[in-house]
């Protein structure tokens, strides 16, 4: 059993595990992102296990694609119910994909617009 299995990481060290900040691990708490409470210390002390760290990731990979809190809860509630839901988390997981697509389409048209700025300007025909 290894240290952290034994006493889990404080929430500083949770938050430097994760590259967030404690007040984030606090806001996952609070909105009801985590899958089950944080466990506590006799000093009344977050202890995050893996598990809390693994789960904190993910949260922060799905909300650095744009995915809506009330989506990132509805599809907490659904891992929390258990496997029969497998399929309608595959769905919503689906359907951000698409709009992460979507957003990712977007992203190179605009990126494209300024490479053509910057290709005009360095060959010193500047356009508006």
């Amino acid at each position: 059993m290894s240290l952290l299995e034994a006493a889990g990481l404080s929430i500083s060290e949770a938050a430097e595990r994760t590259s967030l900040t404690v007040h984030t691990l606090r806001y996952y708490e609070r909105e009801g992102l985590m899958l089950g409470p944080v466990d506590r210390s006799s000093s009344t002390h977050r202890r995050y296990s893996e598990a809390d760290i693994t789960w904190v990731v993910f949260l922060s990979r799905l909300r650095s694609t744009a995915m809506p809190i009330a989506r990132i809860r509805e599809y907490v509630a659904l891992v929390r119910r258990g496997d029969d839901t497998t399929q309608e988390r595959l769905a919503l997981l689906t359907a951000h994909r698409q709009t992460v697509l979507a957003t990712l389409d977007e992203v190179r048209t605009s990126l494209a617009a300024i490479d053509y700025k910057i290709a005009a300007y360095s060959k010193g025909n500047p356009v508006s």
